[in-house]
């Protein structure tokens, strides 16, 4: 899941991103409302979270323009105007898709944006199957042949990723920009580490193959 935090409250921007980097998603920050479209109109998020009290351009604005776009992200209005008559207004008026005051509990927040990207047409069927791997992406879990599987969210990221591709390659890129972010230094070998942990939770190294220039892929 990739994630546009639009926040300029930059310490509170920095904890909340590393939190949802804790959940296996990829954030990316904004610290206006300008940048905020402009990030949006160039990558396609699953889920904006936007402070209605942004310098530039406000939270308001850039709900209303990104309203407009065909295929716009799920937009959480997250701010401190906690009066009924604000969250009415964000959620009717301006389009939000939910509505979430300050301050909040970070559990809460996550569990919003699964809802709210669980909305979205890109993810019709809650479980992938792969020779006797199913991942549940509803309920965050995956097992072989039946046996509960442990992985952590950032493994469970890049398997979902992969079986979505359906034995075609993902490529070292896709890999880091959906499972990862803008942050991550792009010298690591945190992708290679996923993999390898991942072949060997599986129980089969030859599960998932390294194509020389194209990527990863599941084979049968």
């Amino acid at each position: 899941m990739r994630v546009l935090l639009a926040e300029d409250h930059r310490v509170l921007a920095r904890t909340i991103a590393t939190g949802l980097r804790r959940q296996a998603m990829a954030v990316d920050l904004a610290v206006s409302g300008d940048e905020a479209e402009r990030m949006c109109l160039l990558t396609d998020y699953d889920v904006l979270i936007l402070d209605r009290d942004l310098p530039v351009m406000t939270g308001d604005e850039v709900c209303r323009r990104l309203r407009e776009l065909i295929d716009p992200p799920r937009i959480l209005m997250l701010t401190a105007a906690d009066e009924i008559t604000d969250k009415v207004y964000g959620l009717t008026a301006l389009g939000a898709d939910d509505y979430l005051t300050k301050p909040f509990d970070f559990a809460e927040l996550v569990a919003r944006i699964r809802t709210l990207s669980r909305r979205t047409p890109k993810s019709p069927r809650a479980a992938l199957r792969h020779e006797g791997i199913t991942l549940d992406r509803a309920r965050h879990e995956v097992s072989v042949d039946g046996r509960p599987l442990e992985l952590t969210p950032k493994e469970f990221a890049v398997l979902h990723l992969l079986m979505e591709a359906r034995g075609a390659a993902v490529s070292h890129g896709e890999l880091v920009r959906t499972v990862w972010d803008e942050n991550l230094d792009p010298r690591t070998n945190a992708v290679r580490v996923a993999i390898s942990r991942l072949r060997r939770k599986l129980g089969d190294p030859g599960l998932i193959t390294a194509d020389k220039g194209q990527g990863y892929r599941l084979c049968d």
